[in-house]
């Protein structure tokens, strides 16, 4: 198993964590920051918006189950790229649509993507490819937060459900929670 990386921000972490946890290949998905100036920001520092920070997951998955421009269709597919700085009601820059490539290959393959996904959004994608920078896990209780919090919370469940229903609808073939009912 030839385990890599992938890092995304596409709003809330607790959203688009909730979506690639059940993407086949997928191994882990840890939510925390990245992209700003602030060594070892808090959750509360970053939401202020004057870390510079982006919440964002940090995937680790199996490139024989799940290739990189997969994962990246998935991200275009769940979050809104056209939005700047804000996915739906979360507003700053710690809410961008960004990318950030670990190596060459991984940059190539996200300007790839965006040329690709740019005309059905109109041509209006704002997501960024932006430079790789150190990465801070979010806090524990960040962590898994669909499965454990968020169902009892009221933000996540008018946020959450859409985009899982989303990644159903297109992605059905690549889901872990289909094959376990196949």
């Amino acid at each position: 198993m030839a385990e890599s990386q992938a890092i995304l921000a596409g709003g809330c972490f607790w959203c688009t964590e909730a979506v690639f946890l059940d993407v086949v290949g997928v191994s882990s998905v840890e939510s925390g920051y990245i992209g700003g100036q602030t060594v070892k920001p808090t959750y509360k520092q970053v939401c202020g918006g004057s870390t510079g920070h982006a919440e964002a997951i940090r995937i680790t998955f199996d490139e024989a189950q799940v290739s990189y421009a997969d994962l990246l269709d998935i991200f275009f597919a769940t979050h809104d790229p056209t939005q700047l700085n804000r996915q739906g009601n979360d507003v700053g820059t710690q809410y961008r649509s960004a990318i950030f490539p670990l190596d060459e290959d991984q940059a190539r393959i996200a300007r790839d993507k965006l040329v690709e996904v740019g005309p059905a959004h109109g041509g209006r994608v704002v997501t960024t490819i932006e430079p790789l920078s150190d990465w801070y896990p979010a806090e524990d209780y960040h962590q898994d937060y669909w499965a454990t919090e968020g169902q009892r919370n009221p933000y996540c469940m008018a946020t959450i459900p859409p985009k899982l229903q989303k990644l159903r609808k297109s992605f059905q073939n690549r889901l872990k929670s289909a094959q376990a009912t196949a």
